[in-house]
C-alpha cells in the first residue's frame, strides 16, 4: 500500500460554492447483492437498500479490489442523486464513494470504500 500521503495541488479540483455542495444527496445504502458486470471486467454490479423502499442497482469500478461476496451486508456511502447512466448495458442509479492513494492504473493503488463507524439505518443523511 502506498503510504505516501504528500499530495500537489494539481490533485485538488476547483473550488465550489456551499451551495454547489449542498445539490449533493449523501446516503448510506447497504449492499444486498453483489456480482461481477457481465459485460465490463473492472465493475461489480451491486443491488442496495437505500431505505427508499426501492432497490437500488449502482455499477462500481472496485472489482480490482474486493471481492464481489464480501461486499453483501457492508453499508457505504453513496451520491443518491447522481443522473441514472448506463455503463455497459447496466443501469446504475449512483455512485458509491472510496478514497484512492494513486491514479487510476497505478499498479499500487489502493481503494478503500467509506463506510460508517458504527450501525446506522439504510437512506441515512450524510452531511
Amino acid at each position: 500500500m502506498n503510504t505516501d500521503t504528500s499530495v500537489t495541488e494539481s490533485t485538488f479540483k476547483p473550488e465550489i460554492t456551499f451551495d454547489d455542495f449542498a445539490k449533493i444527496d449523501l446516503r448510506v445504502a447497504k449492499i444486498t447483492q453483489a456480482e461481477p458486470h457481465p459485460n465490463a471486467d473492472r465493475l461489480l454490479k451491486l443491488q442496495l437498500d437505500d431505505g427508499s423502499g426501492t432497490p437500488r442497482q449502482i455499477c462500481a469500478g472496485v472489482k480490482s479490489h474486493y471481492n464481489a461476496e464480501d461486499l453483501i451486508g457492508k453499508s457505504i456511502v453513496i451520491v443518491a442523486n447522481l443522473a441514472l447512466r448506463s455503463l455497459r448495458g447496466e443501469e446504475s442509479r449512483g455512485m458509491l464513494l472510496a478514497a484512492s492513494d494513486a491514479a487510476k492504473g497505478s499498479d499500487e493503488r489502493s481503494v478503500v470504500l467509506l463506510t460508517p463507524m458504527d450501525e446506522i439505518g439504510s437512506g441515512s443523511v450524510v452531511s
